[in-house]
């Protein structure tokens, strides 16, 4: 039996595209994470993400431009005096063709008639006003005439309502008596329906039934009860009116005043009229009172036009939407049916993605909320930034030295309990169980003998049995954020905590802020740390806290890592408070070398990070490594990560 009596193959239909690209998550909290790093809140973070896009999709702001381009494009091509042309050119060919029918007639009722038509005013409106009950000699002037309130009816019935056009019998030429009386009396029962509603009458259900029983053909939009019924007609009542709010003053004078003669019954403007008003009294917060800007050649109808204008409203809202600014706000509201529409369908796949890659990154976990309601990183999504930023600086550390990543568990040691897939030149013993599970996993539907490949290979991660209580102080002055300092400090951190939290689990890091004064920080608290305008960089503090942390690990290997852009401008006094002064005093300069002495007879290592090249600075800084015997690293910002993760590295290799 073949497979085409069990399967059937069509169009995919609803849902998202199942052949897609998973979202990039990984570059998504990459870009969020340079954002936070830099010291902007998570939320935010997500939300400039969410405008500016990925390499692989585009932001709610290059949808937003292509949004106002569709509406410069629809303003460029159109223009809004079309009906009032049409009626021009019908009424001078209906004029022209009785002034040369009441030329070569003598009698005094054709006299009579070229009178009259010399006294036509010039306005549109006003001329066809007055020859409402002017009796046309030709049949041509009759039959324009006739058109003209035929077209000027359609134009201001179907500008209202959408299925005019489905439930009358309308031909260009005319339209029946019939229809024009149903047309009139659908208008009656809608503004009496409609009164009855604002006066709160208790069976307005059962009335709107009996309405759509009669005229539900005027509304295939089908609205379930009289709210819908509203919106949908003040929707279109106010594109109306903003179109009329659109033309010229001219323009909108002659319109309602032809408006008159739609269908020769005055009733029907009369009726639509109440409507509008009505309308504007049930739904006051629809956009009545804006206008457009069409200057384009293609002069539209009134109903065309009302549809331009409603297409505009839509797009206005459709921006609203994706400029997420209002209280509330959430991808979730953008109207992808609407955004296809307009822009067609791969803006509609590209909003959804962005909804999608929001809503993962929530799901995944890199996002949780705090107790007064804000979001920040969870740990998950900082180490995925860790693991970023080391990656970074094991590039740069591979290129400076020609040789590949030095971050390996170490040989000759113990193990941590951990295995990685084996690469050129480990020396660590293989993790046996682990090789022999991928060769198995690899070859399992292939059946036969179970083969290894090199691929196949993992290796038992080892540690030196030497630990270390690592202090790493970061200056975090304002001189940090103003210098542009402040992201690669932060990366700095990530990348070594990352480094030890994986490959060295046995060492203690401790990491200390210090600017007016000195404190120690979680990491994930140090990762969304905004900079503060604060004077001082209090060294003595942080030596002091780092002081701490090595006497709390007196069987671990002493390593102090100092980062900063500023000479010692503050210390800390007896009382707890922070003493300032600049040009530094002689006291904090005392204090700060004090500590210096004191972590130094620990036994610790003392590498200072220069950020900055002021004399006073690399004066200073010369002298504290000349006390403690340790040294001066001067890097770029761009080397920063690779130096201070790389003398971490010479720490252990000489331990």
């Amino acid at each position: 039996m073949s497979s085409s009596e069990f399967y059937s193959y069509g169009p995919y239909h609803g849902g998202p595209d199942p052949l897609a690209p998973p979202v990039d998550l990984r570059a998504a909290v990459d870009e969020i994470g340079k954002d936070v790093l830099a010291g902007a809140s998570p939320r935010s973070a997500l939300d400039e993400l969410l405008r500016r896009g990925t390499r692989s999709m585009p932001g709610l702001d290059e949808l937003t431009r292509r949004l106002w381009q569709r509406r410069s494009e629809i303003e460029r091509r159109h223009r809004l005096d079309g009906t009032l042309q049409e009626v021009r050119r019908l009424l001078d060919e209906a004029v022209n063709a009785e002034r040369r029918a009441v030329f070569a007639d003598p009698s005094d009722e054709a006299r009579f008639r070229k009178v009259r038509l010399d006294a036509l005013p010039s306005g549109t409106a006003a001329a066809v006003s007055e020859l409402a009950d002017y009796d046309w000699a030709t049949e041509t002037g009759r039959e324009n005439y006739e058109r003209i309130r035929t077209l000027l009816g359609q134009q201001l019935l179907r500008s209202r309502f959408e299925g005019v056009k489905e439930a009358m019998q309308q031909s260009l030429r005319s339209t029946s008596p019939e229809d024009v009386e149903r047309v009139r009396r659908m208008l009656v029962d809608l503004n009496a329906l409609l009164s009855a509603h604002a006066r709160g009458f208790g069976d307005i259900d059962e009335r709107f039934a009996e309405f759509m029983r009669r005229h539900g053909e005027f509304f295939p939009e089908n609205p379930k009860n009289i709210d819908e019924l509203i919106d949908v007609l003040a929707a279109r009542a106010a594109a109306a009116q903003r179109l009329l709010n659109s033309m010229t003053p001219e323009q909108r004078r002659e319109l309602p005043e032809l408006s008159r003669q739609a269908f020769g019954d005055p009733r029907i403007s009369q009726q639509l009229s109440e409507l509008d008003d009505r309308l504007r009294a049930l739904r006051p917060d629809r956009d009545w009172a804006s206008s457009a800007r069409f200057r384009g050649d293609d002069a539209l109808q009134l109903a065309d036009g009302v549809r331009a204008m409603t297409q505009l409203s839509e797009l206005e809202e459709l921006g609203e939407q994706l400029s997420q600014s209002y209280p509330g706000a959430r991808l979730e509201d953008i109207d992808l049916e609407a955004l296809e529409r307009h822009l067609g369908t791969a803006a509609a796949v590209d909003a959804r993605r962005l909804s999608e890659l929001e809503r993962e990154l929530c799901a995944q976990g890199m996002f949780e909320r705090t107790l007064d309601g804000l979001l920040r990183l969870t740990p998950k999504a900082v180490h995925a930034l860790g693991e970023a930023a080391l990656a970074d600086v094991m590039r740069s550390l591979r290129g400076r030295s020609g040789r590949r990543d030095t971050v390996s568990a170490g040989a000759a040691g113990e193990p941590t309990g951990a295995t990685r897939p084996w690469r050129f030149g480990d020396t660590e013993p293989w993790a046996v169980p682990q090789t022999v599970r991928n060769a198995v996993l690899r070859t399992a539907d292939r059946g036969g003998r179970v083969r290894l490949d090199v691929s196949d290979v993992e290796v038992v991660e080892t540690e030196h049995r030497a630990r270390a209580a690592v202090a790493l102080c970061v200056d975090t002055s304002w001189s940090m954020v103003a210098e542009g300092r402040w992201l690669p400090m932060k990366r700095t951190a990530l990348a070594l905590h990352h480094l030890i939290s994986t490959r060295f689990r046995g060492d203690a890091l401790q990491l200390v802020t210090f600017g007016r004064y000195a404190q120690t920080v979680r990491l994930d608290d140090f990762v969304g740390m905004e900079g503060t305008w604060e004077q001082g960089t209090n060294a003595h503090h942080a030596l002091l806290l780092a002081e701490r942390h090595l006497r709390r690990h007196p069987d671990a290997q002493p390593v102090v890592l100092l980062i900063t852009d500023g000479e010692p401008t503050a210390h800390l006094e007896p009382d707890g408070a922070a003493e300032f002064s600049y040009p530094p005093s002689p006291r904090t300069l005392v204090k700060t070398l004090s500590e210096v002495d004191k972590i130094t007879k620990l036994g610790a290592s003392l590498t200072v990070f220069r950020l900055g090249d002021e004399p006073r600075l690399v004066a200073f800084l010369d002298l504290l490594a000349r006390r403690s015997g340790g040294r001066v690293v001067a890097p770029d910002l761009d080397g920063l990560g690779a130096a201070v993760v790389g003398d971490y590295l010479r720490h252990r290799r000489r331990r």
